[in-house]
């Protein structure tokens, strides 16, 4: 089980006189710094690295039902902080973690003797805040109307963030669910593709200096999930609520909480490299299980009918064929999509269970979450969005052996849909179910909020590489912005690795896979998700090579360790993961030529090692070799073309 050894917190207090200010909170390496201090417009914020200026003075505050607390506000006090904590991981991309900070609690005064606080903490990578209001015993209630908060970006800075979605558009207006495409190094002054901001998280270059990566954790149901606005000519992006029209207009934009009020953790990483990006953990750095696992949840890989089959692949002989592949491949888990009680039917459905559980294999159904809050007509339906019936359904699903959900279609940000969310994890804990989302928003700290949560789609995922062939075309460019955008904070339910050369049952229609087989295995890597989805098919394990089948047989899904070694955004991608004594390096190619990349491998200095590498035909080769004793390695990755390195 997960254990969390309690951190020690130190408190100085200042003077309480307005010449306290500016607070400054540096990191414990002393390379951060953030400048609190309040202006005649209000409280604002800046954040430097190594003495070159991230963020310009940027606001604060909240804007509430009590009245705006973002302006007219009086100093009161601050007090000193320091966070260290070591805590583990179950199903990370790391598994233990020393979470060691700065910080300082400044708190303002407003009208009616209502006070606002705002806590920061600054790690040697990461900057974060929240607010906290209080105010006399008479005062129990409010409503968060908005934040005052902004990022101010230096002008020379270019983004790499995804606009967010217009509401009730996309597939039987589902949307917004996190499935748009990346800017790439564009002017932070551009307006979105569709006038209405970005998704968390965005990752900025701040030119010569380094990137930042902003995003926010620790949202529940007493608040609302965020984004960041349109920015203006300044280049300053408001923090920006749900949209009106989001699940159907269903409740407010607002964040309706008790008093005392706390709002989640708004992030900021920094780094002169990709690395402290991609080796974040805020997500979980600051936030608390929110109730105990009932059992040891098991993650794993999972074959997948749907993903090349589609919807005619939902049917018993079709899931009993995905049930043996998965059973040769070691892989743990099955997942039968969309339609299942209605083209196999629950009894067969419990004799597939039973099959699968003879062969060590779980199975994972999918639902519906829908109510009325969308026109996606694939079933199960009216399963997931009502307490009576979602725990009876589970309460069935425990009994014949069911491992775990896939919920799709929630399509929004409001308070109404975060407490959706949590009240489907916490029945599920109760039934000893994992759950998946997809059509579905960010997670934000719920891997360990939530125990029983595995991962959540929030990306423009492998099912369009088979509804589309452009989105095939740039599977390998994307496949060098996902690792340094949205799977550096959360889990990310991609579902990777297509070994077909069309994606299609029989290989005679359907979409033309451009990437390179090594290219394919390396995803499976790159990519994070303590549940991995992959997109392999039964000709798979009569086509490929024996070493293919044993990688795939041994690949893990959660890591003790994860590091950058090289890349960048839209040119190629190289992480390294570590699971107990293995690591195992992934490389991916995101353009349409050959390239020699010289790497550092200091984990694995003298070391000998397998590789797997491409051939011109783009199939997989396997080699043996050794790295130098100064850890220097120089390979070449083929036009969209992979690598993989172990230790096994």
């Amino acid at each position: 089980m997960r254990k969390a050894i309690a951190g020690i917190l130190l408190t100085l207090t200042a003077s309480g006189v307005q010449a306290a200010l500016p607070v400054i909170v540096t990191s414990p390496d002393g390379n951060i710094e953030v400048v609190i201090d309040n202006a005649g417009d209000g409280p604002h914020y800046t954040v430097k690295l190594d003495n070159h200026t991230f963020l310009e003075p940027s606001s604060l505050g909240l804007k509430t039902s009590l009245g705006d607390f973002s302006d007219n506000l009086t100093y009161v006090s601050h007090q000193n902080t320091q966070q260290d904590e070591h805590y583990e991981l179950m199903h990370g991309k790391v598994s233990n973690v020393h979470y060691q900070a700065n910080g300082a609690v400044i708190t303002f005064t407003g009208k009616d003797d209502i006070q606002l606080e705002i806590e920061y903490r600054v790690s040697n990578r990461d900057v974060a805040f929240r607010y906290r209001l209080s105010g006399p015993e008479t005062l129990t209630r409010v409503k968060v109307l908005g934040e005052a908060t902004t990022f101010n970006l230096p002008d020379e800075a270019t983004t790499f963030i995804t606009p967010q979605a217009l509401p009730e558009t996309g597939w039987m207006q589902t949307k917004p669910s996190y499935e748009e495409p990346y800017t790439f190094d564009a002017p932070v002054t551009d307006s979105s593709a569709n006038g209405v901001g970005y998704t968390f998280p965005a990752l900025f270059k701040n030119a010569q200096h380094g990137w930042l990566l902003i995003s926010e954790t620790g949202v529940d149901s007493t608040y609302v999930g965020s984004r960041l606005g349109e920015s203006n000519k300044q280049g300053v992006f408001p923090l920006a609520f749900p949209q009106e029209g989001e699940n159907s207009g269903i409740g407010g934009t607002y964040a309706a909480m008790s008093m005392p009020a706390v709002t989640p953790w708004r992030t900021i990483t920094l780094g002169s490299t990709l690395a402290p990006i991609v080796e974040t953990t805020v997500s979980y750095d600051l936030v608390e299980p929110r109730y105990a696992a009932s059992q040891d949840y098991e993650m794993g890989r999972a074959t997948w009918s749907w993903i090349v089959w589609q919807d005619d692949s939902i049917n018993y002989q079709d899931q009993l064929k995905y049930i043996d592949l998965a059973a040769k491949l070691n892989f743990e888990y099955v997942l039968i999509d969309n339609w299942w009680d209605q083209r196999i039917g629950r009894d067969k459905i419990e004799k597939l269970v039973d099959y699968a559980s003879d062969k060590g294999v779980g199975i994972i159904l999918w639902y519906n979450s829908n109510g009325w809050w969308n026109d996606a007509p694939q079933t199960p339906q009216d399963k997931m969005n009502t307490s009576p019936a979602r725990r009876e359904e589970m309460a069935w699903l425990k009994a014949i052996g069911v491992k775990g959900l896939k919920v799709d279609f929630f399509g929004g940000d409001k308070q109404q849909t975060i407490q959706l969310y949590e009240d489907i994890f916490t029945d599920a804990n109760d039934y000893g179910l994992t759950i998946t989302v997809h059509g579905s928003t960010l997670p934000r700290g719920w891997e360990r909020m939530y125990p029983n949560f595995v991962t959540s789609e929030a990306v423009l995922a492998s099912e369009n590489l088979v509804f589309e062939q452009d989105a095939l075309d740039k599977h390998a460019f994307n496949a060098t912005i996902l690792p340094f955008t949205r799977n550096t904070v959360a889990s990310m339910d991609f579902a990777p690795v297509f070994l077909n050369d069309r994606l299609s049952k029989e290989q005679k229609s359907g979409t033309i896979r451009k990437t390179t087989d090594t290219f394919e295995l390396a995803t499976g890597i790159l990519y994070f998700s303590p549940v991995q989805h992959f997109g392999l098919t039964p000709n798979n394990y009569h086509e490929q090579p024996d070493y293919v089948l044993e990688l795939l047989k041994k690949m893990p899904t959660v890591w003790d360790e994860t590091k950058f070694i090289a890349g960048t955004p839209g040119d190629y991608a190289v992480l390294a993961r570590k699971k107990n004594d293995t690591w195992y390096i992934a490389a991916v190619n995101g353009e349409d030529k050959k390239k020699s990349i010289d790497v550092n491998l200091p984990m694995l200095s003298g070391k000998p090692v397998t590789v797997y590498y491409d051939t011109a035909k783009g199939d997989t080769k396997l080699q043996k070799a050794t790295i130098s004793n100064d850890g220097n390695y120089t390979f070449t990755l083929r036009p969209q073309g992979g690598m993989v390195i172990t230790t096994q």
